[in-house]
């Protein structure tokens, strides 16, 4: 099965019970177990309306195995995110989760609805930080691989 990475951040309510429940959600679509998970980094928000400077994030990543096409997986992340209470009014705005698929292993994408790897990830540390856990490197990100082996 292809293996894909999901960066997770909250920056809303109870952060760190919001992360526990989409990594559980996660762990529980069809066909899809969690390899790793990376630790959690409180970060400072990137890119956010001024006004929301001051809500911190907290970040984790997840290595997982799934049988899903990436638009699928996209789709469940998606819907995982609207359950939390995710809106999506004000580009970059406070959210109770955050769901992105990072790299899908043997996917490249420039579409609208799903880039792939993702365009940015390797300039942010929040990102960096926690794929760092998971034995991802910015190399890995820029040339859209995974290593072979985890622990």
């Amino acid at each position: 099965m292809p293996r894909a990475v999901i960066a997770l951040g909250s920056n809303l309510g109870d952060r760190e019970a919001a992360l526990t429940a989409a990594e559980s959600a996660i762990a529980a679509l069809p066909e899809t177990r969690v390899l790793k998970a990376a630790r959690r980094y409180d970060t400072a928000p990137v890119d956010v309306p001024v006004q929301f400077a001051d809500l911190r994030f907290l970040n984790t990543a997840l290595l997982v195995e799934t049988a899903l096409a990436p638009r699928a997986l996209l789709r469940a992340l998606n819907a995982i995110e609207a359950k939390a209470g995710r809106v999506r009014a004000l580009r970059n705005g406070p959210r109770p989760i955050d769901l992105d698929i990072i790299l899908y292993e043997g996917v490249a994408s420039d579409a609208p609805a799903l880039t792939l790897p993702h365009p940015r990830a390797h300039l942010r540390d929040f990102v960096l930080l926690p794929l760092a856990d998971l034995g991802i490197t910015r190399d890995d990100l820029l040339a859209n691989r995974l290593p072979g082996a985890f622990p």
